[in-house]
């Protein structure tokens, strides 16, 4: 017997979601810069709700295709609009590897032409796929379109990723507004305000629901709001609002990040040569910083082969993966996932990685590398000779780091076409 509910592929087939938008408010002067779009399934259903619409999707593996959905139809709602303001569109993971689908594509396409649009990401999207990342967000950067983190502070693990997106806003989780004396929240808004300084992103806080919360937001440097003090979801206005200086965007300094970690910090730093036995201790001490971090840093190591990730060192990653965003060792013959927690890759005989020995270490205030090219010889292991060179630049250590997020799967060579309506 029907109950009139429709199936879950009966609303992605029928295109069958409707966007509503969320002002983005310019705090200083309460102009409208923006809207976010935010995805609603079939009124008086369950799948009204963006979440059980998305964990059905998810669970018969038709959730990229309905983020396509989701993203086309907000375009539409835009573009029909008239909006000149920036539409921020949220996008899961997954979608960054599957084709936008034919009948969507006209639409995506003119979005692309007319629409000004920043791709919000979360933590997790991060951490799912590095390689993806860099992929996509270089798309976005290409076509003028800007990134946005969100959800930050929500997960402490969101503040060690954040300078792999290198996003143009910074959204504030709106927990933080909720809990401004607590401890957590003084260490992510400083860590947020150390980005913003350097890279000049801007800082928006959601979940303004008062003009207390809205003060708070100031104080912790955000000069965009959203929430319900501004507006709850809703129908874009037509015509568009008048808008204030329109968002600014980084540019395309978080591209695709070419040479190995060797290559890119020995071109800044000396190279000094030394023995295999000289720089296990660096590369401890470098393990020993990332273990005894106050805030869960990532962690990415080059071992050349996999008898060098030895059953003492897999369980050392393995204790620092239990805390970390994101622990990687990357060596001829190692697995996906070469001890639990620990994302892993395979480096194919004549892969330019496998003549370095790399250790690098990022987290929200910390950043350092051990970068290392075996020289060759018929030396016994441990007096084997290794050029090298160390750096704590934090720009030089994240581009070493970017380089290596390149190498990891799901695929070094994935097709990220049609990511650019992400």
């Amino acid at each position: 017997m029907s109950t009139g509910v429709p199936d879950i592929h009966e609303v992605i087939d029928r295109r069958s979601v409707t966007p509503v938008f969320q002002p983005l408010i310019d705090i200083a002067s309460g102009r409208v810069l923006g809207y976010e779009a935010l995805s609603r399934g079939p009124a008086g259903t369950p799948w009204e709700s963006p979440a059980l619409l998305f964990a059905a999707a998810r669970a018969v593996g038709r959730d990229s295709e309905l983020d396509w959905v989701c993203r086309a139809a907000a375009y539409r709602a835009a573009l029909d609009a008239g909006l000149e303001q920036t539409l921020f569109v949220n996008m899961e993971p997954t979608a960054w590897r599957t084709p936008c689908p034919p009948d969507l594509e006209p639409v995506v396409s003119l979005a692309q032409r007319r629409l000004r649009v920043v791709t919000e990401m979360t933590e997790r999207a991060i951490a799912d796929d590095p390689s993806g990342l860099l992929s996509a967000t270089a798309s976005c950067r290409t076509a003028g379109w800007g990134v946005a983190l969100d959800d930050v502070g929500a997960d402490p693990m969101s503040l060690a990723l954040m300078p792999f997106v290198h996003p143009d806003v910074v959204k504030l989780d709106m927990q933080l507004l909720h809990a401004p004396d607590d401890p957590h929240t003084s260490q992510v808004v400083s860590a947020v305000a150390a980005y913003a300084e350097a890279s000049g992103a801007t800082v928006l806080a959601e979940g303004v629901e008062t003009p207390e919360h809205e003060l708070i937001a100031l104080t912790m440097g955000a000069t965009i709001g959203q929430g319900w003090l501004y507006g709850r979801p809703g129908p874009l206005p037509v015509p568009a609002l008048p808008t204030g200086e329109p968002l600014a965007l980084l540019g395309r300094t978080a591209g695709h990040t070419t040479g190995t970690p060797f290559e890119i910090v020995a071109a800044h730093r000396p190279v000094r040569e030394t023995t295999k036995s000289a720089l296990m201790p660096m590369s401890r001490h470098l393990e020993a910083l990332a273990r005894d971090s106050h805030q869960p840093p990532v962690l990415l190591a080059c071992f050349q082969e996999a008898r060098n990730f030895t059953p003492a060192t897999a369980r050392r990653f393995g204790r620092i993966a239990t805390r970390s965003p994101l622990v990687a060792a990357l060596g001829a013959g190692l697995s996906e996932e070469p001890t639990t927690g620990v994302r892993g890759a395979d480096l194919a005989a004549g892969d330019i990685l496998r003549g370095e020995w790399n250790v690098i270490l990022v987290g929200p205030h910390q950043a350092t590398a051990l970068v290392a090219k075996d020289l060759g010889g018929t030396e016994p292991e441990a007096q084997r000779r290794f050029a090298y060179a160390t750096t704590h630049d934090r720009a030089l250590v994240i581009a070493a780091a970017r380089s290596l997020l390149q190498w990891l799967a799901p695929s070094r060579a994935a097709d990220v076409s049609g990511l650019l309506a992400a």
